[in-house]
């Protein structure tokens, strides 16, 4: 048999996978896991603030007291929309991208604590 002839292509032969390197997933390094760790559990803070102002709301309504307004409400529900984009895209990306968004996770959380819970 010639070599050209082995070579053929035959649509009935199995598949054979072509060699390739085993590569593990690639790991982001310590400070940045442990940056995207801490945005996370800020996220989730954010977004459980976020709910017990709209309850507070809701039974202070209810009962006739005064609770927090349209507008605490309102920045609630745009920080935790935005922290959770910004974690997502934390968690999502390596390097510098996932630590810009890290930052944005704390500074949005910062940023709301400063101006709805301490001012």
């Amino acid at each position: 048999m010639n070599t050209h002839e082995s070579e053929r292509y035959d649509p009935y032969a199995p598949v054979v996978p072509r060699t390739v390197a085993p590569t593990g997933p690639r790991r982001s390094p310590l400070p940045v896991r442990a940056l995207r760790a801490l945005s996370g559990a800020v996220a989730a803070g954010v977004v459980i603030l976020c709910l017990v102002v709209i309850g507070s709301a809701y039974v202070g309504g209810g009962r006739g007291f005064p609770g927090p307004g349209a507008i605490s409400i309102t920045a609630h529900v745009v920080a935790s929309v935005f922290v959770i984009v910004a974690q997502r895209i934390a968690d999502r990306r390596e390097g510098l991208a996932a630590v810009l968004a890290s930052v944005a996770v704390l500074a949005a959380a910062a940023l709301l604590l400063a101006t709805q819970w301490w001012g």
